[in-house]
């Protein structure tokens, strides 16, 4: 029963097509119980949370725990849809099915570390899936080294009779994986929406005027906390519409250095002639120059630090030098001396 009363059917296939038109509810999905959350879409608005149904994959159907209702939206019937679709519900066989493969998983797990103890390999097992279809095993593992385990696929291959992909990934994806609560209090965002890591440095925080603590801008993973990325840009073009620091304005006649940028309230500090520091609101400073003549409100370009431009210009000048003189090792080979 679903909550308006009617009954579905399961394995009956959804969709729900108007005219040139399909209708797309879309639902969270995950594959496994303490899995990854994904967005998957059906063409019923009555699925049950908690209920379990058959996601179309590469690999064939999957089966999946649904979650939550997020929203629906029209599309051309003829448009392909990027995320995974809900083919039906599960079967009575199927969810028995399901039972089975996560115990095997849980069972392969045991196995798999009880091998790498006795081979004595040096890696950190994360976790097992199989396929729902039996086709192949993928063994997740983490690893400093490259790890020789030859000896371990050929032991596993005997014991399961499949198709074994050992796949070693980072611990960031590690943590994407395990899951967990973050510093703010929610789920980590890898765990649940993220779908790439994209690079994250020290720079970020230092825009964002945080806190450069490891302990207080690096996550569960021990890396930088993918979150500095989200609101990077925002203070880049925040801080590029201010006078710099270093900056000379004069206001109300008075000639003043910018000594700190307040983005999100958009004020300065400032220090004037007698040494003393205050805060000047966005409508003050605007009405002032910036030494030279320029209006204190207009966009500034980005700034290259001293310490970046000289790293830049070793960087060009050690590759301008490698491209004037062959080295020593290429000479060698050549035959030639040098002159």
């Amino acid at each position: 029963m679903n909550e308006s009363g009617s009954t579905i059917d399961h394995g009956r296939k959804f969709g729900a097509e108007t005219h040139n038109s399909v209708v797309r509810h879309h639902y969270l999905i995950r594959f496994r119980d303490d899995g990854r959350e994904y967005t998957a879409c059906a063409g019923s608005a009555g699925l049950q949370r908690g209920a379990l149904a058959m996601v179309h994959r590469e690999q064939g159907l999957e089966p999946a725990l649904l979650g939550y209702r997020t929203f629906a939206m029209a599309t051309p019937a003829e448009e392909s849809t990027a995320c995974p679709e809900i083919v039906r519900l599960a079967t009575e066989e199927e969810q028995h099915q399901y039972q089975q493969v996560l115990m095997q998983e849980r069972e392969a797990f045991v196995f798999c570390q009880q091998q790498v103890e006795q081979l004595q390999l040096i890696m950190h097992l994360v976790r097992v899936e199989r396929f729902f279809n039996g086709t192949k095993m993928i063994f997740y593992f983490t690893a400093e080294n490259r790890v020789d385990f030859r000896e371990l696929v050929k032991v596993l291959v005997q014991q399961y009779r499949t198709r074994i992909e050992m796949r070693q990934i980072g611990v960031r994806h590690e943590t994407q994986m395990l899951g967990g609560l973050g510093t703010c209090g929610r789920e980590l965002c890898c765990s649940t929406f993220l779908n790439k890591f994209d690079s994250v440095s020290i720079k970020m925080a230092k825009a964002q005027d945080l806190p450069l603590n490891p302990a207080k801008i690096s996550g569960v993973c021990n890396r930088l906390l993918c979150c500095l990325t989200y609101e990077y840009d925002s203070y880049r073009m925040m801080k590029r519409q201010m006078p710099r620091i270093g900056r000379v304005i004069r206001i109300d006649g008075v000639s003043c250095q910018v000594l700190q940028q307040h983005p999100l309230t958009g004020s300065l500090t400032i220090t004037g002639p007698d040494g003393k520091h205050r805060i000047v609101r966005e409508e003050e400073w605007r009405r002032g120059e910036i030494e030279g003549g320029t209006p204190a409100g207009a966009t500034e370009a980005p700034h290259t630090s001293t310490q970046e431009q000289s790293a830049v210009d070793e960087t060009t000048g050690s590759a301008n030098r490698s491209t004037r003189q062959p080295s020593r090792q290429s000479r060698r080979r050549k035959g030639t001396k040098p002159a």
